[in-house]
């Protein structure tokens, strides 16, 4: 099996060499070059032909974003961008993501502990695995998102004592983005756990809105829910919904993570079972894992009408795979349809 070619753009010396070093350790990944800025980065691109780049967002004579803007028009390939987990950090890494970047990961400090830069290890590798492996599917997803995509919308949708619950990670921002800006504002509640640091919560739910009908925010404690509006879990706290008289409201909790998550798919998912008078549709869209396919099995099995996305549209197909493999799905459909059928669904 071939290694993976890995291109690593960044303007310190110290964190190329750190990048090397760990992907270098991996018998998988081959570490083919580094490149000092983007000026750099092109012409390595063109002589060493990587399968992927890692890119940093701040650099000198060229930033990151715009870059990667370029590339994209020009030579699109799979790159995970390196980011700061910060407010500062968050409008360009959701930025970069938009433009077609697989994924980010937060820059470690020079100071951390071995754990945490072992946990870092771990995380890159994956994210250069799962970068490579969706190079087959940028293509395709590209070249399918110019389709005229126009969603018929109903003064029939049913909007009271219905939620709508979607869960999503690797690829999520986007895929939510081309659901939520099709839907009308009559939607019923709809609650959504995007696997996001905490710091980037706020902001992606502020994005989202800027192009909905809907009132798109990230979930607050006791909130109720209400037709029209979308509810993100917040970064870094698992999102419940429980019953508080004759409505529905938001419970954010500071459990422990959920497999491997939090916010967690499974918790949120699970939170809906007790909750009988509630009519549930569950979404589950691209990501990488299993959270929450095992939850959406015992809603299905409660009576809830699950829709997932299919293979082909799926930047990660592990979240969506999972549910099918367990049977939790009552339809599986590519991305472009999935708003228009919740629109018929709850008509």
């Amino acid at each position: 099996m071939d290694k993976i070619r890995v291109l690593i753009v960044d303007d310190s010396a110290v964190v190329r060499s750190v990048l090397a070093e760990m992907l270098s350790a991996q018998p998988n990944i081959e570490v083919v070059g580094a490149a000092v800025d983007p000026y750099d980065a092109r012409d390595k691109i063109k002589q060493l032909k990587p399968d992927v780049l890692t890119l940093d967002i701040e650099m000198p004579r060229m930033d990151g974003i715009t870059f990667l803007k370029n590339l994209m028009k020009l030579n699109p390939m799979p790159v995970v961008m390196l980011s700061s987990l910060t407010h500062d950090g968050a409008e360009p890494t959701l930025q970069a993501l938009e433009l077609g970047a697989v994924d980010f990961i937060a820059k470690p400090a020079a100071s951390e502990s071995d754990d945490v830069l072992t946990k870092f290890q771990q995380d890159l590798v994956s994210k250069i695995e799962m970068a490579a492996n969706s190079a087959p599917k940028l293509k395709f997803m590209r070249a399918s998102a110019t389709a005229e995509k126009v969603v018929q919308a109903s003064s029939q949708i049913r909007n009271q004592n219905q939620v709508v619950a979607i869960g999503s990670s690797t690829g999520g921002t986007e895929a939510l983005h081309e659901i939520l800006q099709e839907l009308p504002e009559n939607m019923p509640p709809i609650i959504v756990t995007q696997h996001i640091p905490a710091s980037f919560s706020e902001r992606f739910a502020n994005r989202l809105c800027r192009h909905s009908q809907l009132k798109v925010g990230e979930a607050r404690e006791g909130e109720v829910l209400r037709p029209g509006h979308v509810y993100i879990a917040p970064g870094d706290y698992h999102l419940k919904v429980e019953q508080n008289g004759h409505e529905y409201v938001c419970r954010i909790t500071d459990g422990d993570p959920v497999n491997r998550h939090k916010p967690s798919v499974e918790v949120m998912f699970d939170s809906l079972l007790p909750l009988k008078m509630l009519k549930v549709t569950g979404v589950m869209l691209t990501g990488m894992g299993e959270d929450g396919a095992v939850a959406m099995k015992r809603m299905f099995d409660k009576g809830a009408h699950n829709i997932v996305q299919d293979e082909a549209t799926s930047l990660v197909w592990g979240m969506p795979g999972a549910a099918v493999r367990v049977g939790a799905a009552s339809e599986v459909l590519p991305l472009n349809k999935i708003a228009q059928r919740l629109v018929q669904h709850l008509s």
